[in-house]
């Protein structure tokens, strides 16, 4: 399975869980860490592991495994590490005192809108 593949699982994943504002970064040609950065934030902490978990789920449904995680007990800032894509779920205000899209500015936005259920 190749890493947008990957990607859109955990875009899909994600937002069967309501996460908000999900942001895909294609950032291969500017990291040498990932092909592509999510950054995604859940209301609650309780909103937050159900996104862990169901990306987590989705992955493994795939035949893929999730290599690391990291900030599981915390309620500010989750990262799923998948080999070529690092997702991050965070709180709103962790998600606006890191601003990782500014961060990764250099690299491309991913279209995910069509990989998004219209009726939320």
């Amino acid at each position: 399975m190749n890493s947008k593949e990957i990607l859109e699982i955990a875009v899909r994943a994600a937002d069967s869980k309501r996460a908000e504002d999900i942001v895909a970064l294609d950032v291969h040609e500017v990291s040498l860490l990932a092909d592509y950065f999510v950054v995604m934030q859940g209301g609650s902490k309780r909103q937050m592991d159900a996104i862990l978990e169901s990306i987590a789920e989705q992955i493994e449904a795939a035949g893929e495994t999730v290599k690391r995680v990291e900030g599981k007990n915390s309620d500010k800032w989750v990262l799923i590490d998948l080999g070529d894509v690092v997702v991050n779920i965070f709180n709103p205000e962790e998600r606006a005192y890191y601003n990782l899209e500014k961060l990764w500015s250099n690299a491309k936005t991913v279209n995910v809108a069509a990989w998004l259920d219209a009726e939320v």
